[in-house]
């Protein structure tokens, strides 16, 4: 890779971290993403990959990190927010998934949001009721 302009390795990076994430290799697309999150640390397809690599090795802080960082550059991101629902979701936090599943049902009633949104709704209601 010598010689070959920085901006290509970090597309390289990229791809490859891609590519690891969806063989569910999620801790090597993460080694292969730091350099990518050095260099585009405001690049929102850059934080969601690094958010779903989080989330799917179950470090959920960090992909709260990276989740809220993409909403925060992008209020609009329907995606970011589910995945940020679903981090909090994971953490216990079912009040903080709610309003944030509820905001990416809205902005896109896709099946997969909306399930996750009836599964924070019923956690919600069992613990208000005693059950669990």
């Amino acid at each position: 890779m010598m010689g070959q302009p920085a901006s290509d390795n970090v597309f390289a990076s990229y791809r490859r971290a891609e590519m690891l994430l969806a063989s569910r290799r999620p801790l090597d697309a993460l080694q292969a993403l730091l350099p990518v999150l050095e260099s585009q640390p405001n690049d929102t397809s850059v934080q969601l990959l690094a958010g779903r690599a989080y989330l799917d090795s179950a470090q959920l802080h960090l992909a709260e990190e990276a989740f809220r960082r993409v909403v925060d550059l992008d209020p609009s991101d329907h995606y970011a927010r589910f995945a940020l629902g679903k981090a909090l979701q994971r953490q216990s936090r079912f009040d903080e998934a709610q309003a944030q599943l509820k905001i990416a049902a809205a902005m896109d009633p896709r099946p997969e949001y909306q399930e996750a949104l009836g599964e924070v709704l019923a956690r919600l209601a069992a613990d208000s009721s005693g059950l669990e």
